[in-house]
């Protein structure tokens, strides 16, 4: 099965020629990859022959298949992010990944825990929790926006980094800017103070060459779901080696005290699936290449944020290379600034025009952030520039 999402993947066309090779809905402009991410067909495949081996035999699925299974499925995909096996552990999602390293953590009254104010939305909560059930002080930097260049993001997030500090948790790609951050350089001045780091991959792996390990990170979460094509419901954890006494997945089950990674491959009954199918995934990125794809969606992205800026007479939020595989543009016009007014044009988008883009209210104004995946083309962008201004 793997095999074959291989050999198919190397013939795909770049734009709406490859898009039967989705489960999209075909009449729709899918501008919104990074929010869910969109499986190949072949990769779904790969992933009900799974359920089928599981549903036919669920009992010896389980107890003689799946134990070896889960961790050579880790292996490969710690492979393509940069790691070892047995330093991965998977989750559902990275949002999954960053509460068992949040929850596994002790703080105290007045110590800082920094972030910036393109934390994920769900991690901020997690974060929230932390201040009212600790007395930690989250402390939030906020890098000038739209960006200027990497070094004035990374002096906004040093500066915010002190003496008090414990923890810094960074995104790798934010989903609300698509913002790429200069992580490398975060994680050495937080070093510097004794603080330990989380990074948030959950758009990189698919968008960005990774070399986890490479990062000095204390612990990355990513989504393999999302740019890498897997099953929704793929995320990593991976842990560095000083950095995994005390950290337990967000279910406590029985294997207990068997630590990193043991802990995390059994967490009671579940359809584990979407962990099992990563190879297909893999393959079927590999089988196109996976820097040519990532290097024509990012050049993809770019040209159609430019392309937006001029139509609407506004800006991206940053400069192409702060950009992956997404680009952020504000919209035209005086428009309120609100999770309502930005969920009503996503709404009107999609009844009117049958387009699919993600709209969100950041640093005083509306924006759109547009993905570009294999299946897209810069036609779909200048149906949105029209429909945005109809």
């Amino acid at each position: 099965m793997a095999g074959e999402a291989s050999i198919e993947s190397r013939s795909i066309a770049f734009g709406r020629a490859a898009l039967p090779l989705f489960a999209l809905d075909s009449d729709a402009i899918f501008l919104n990859h990074g929010s869910f991410g969109a499986p190949p067909r072949a990769v779904l495949d790969a992933q009900g022959a799974i359920r089928a081996r599981l549903e036919a035999q669920p009992v010896a699925f389980f107890v003689e298949e799946y134990p070896a299974a889960v961790r050579a499925a880790a292996a490969r995909l710690a492979g393509f992010v940069g790691a070892r096996g047995e330093d991965l552990a998977f989750v559902e999602n990275a949002t999954a990944g960053a509460n068992a390293v949040l929850r596994s953590l002790s703080f105290a009254p007045g110590d800082e825990i920094a972030t910036t104010t393109h934390c994920y939305g769900a991690v901020r909560q997690v974060l929230r929790h932390l201040e009212a059930t600790t007395g930690a002080i989250v402390v939030e930097a906020d890098p000038p926006w739209p960006a200027r260049d990497a070094q004035s993001v990374a002096e906004a997030v040093e500066a915010a980094i002190g003496k008090r500090t414990r923890l810094v948790v960074i995104d790798h790609l934010a989903s609300r800017s698509a913002l790429i951050f200069p992580v490398e350089r975060i994680v050495r001045a937080a070093k510097s103070v004794g603080a330990r780091v989380l990074i948030d991959g959950a758009h990189a792996p698919g968008q960005l060459a990774l070399d986890v390990a490479a990062l000095g990170a204390d612990w990355y979460v990513g989504n393999a779901h999302k740019w890498l094509l897997a099953p929704k419901g793929c995320g990593f954890l991976w842990a560095a080696v000083g950095a995994r006494d005390g950290l337990h997945p967000p279910v406590i089950s029985h294997d207990y005290g068997k630590g990193f990674p043991a802990e995390f491959d059994w967490i009671g009954t579940r359809d584990p699936s979407a962990w099992l199918a990563v190879g297909a995934a893999i393959d079927f990125v590999e089988g196109i290449g996976a820097a040519r794809l990532r290097e024509r969606n990012h050049a993809l992205a770019v040209e159609a944020g430019a392309m937006l800026a001029r139509a609407w007479g506004t800006q991206t939020g940053a400069a192409p290379e702060q950009f992956g595989s997404m680009a952020t543009v504000r919209l035209p016009g005086a428009r309120e600034a609100s999770f309502e007014s930005a969920l009503a044009l996503r709404a009107r988008l999609w009844a009117e025009h049958r387009i699919e883009v993600m709209i969100m209210p950041f640093a005083g104004a509306l924006w759109a952030r547009v993905s570009a995946q294999i299946y897209n083309e810069a036609g779909d962008y200048a149906r949105l520039a029209a429909a945005v201004t109809a």
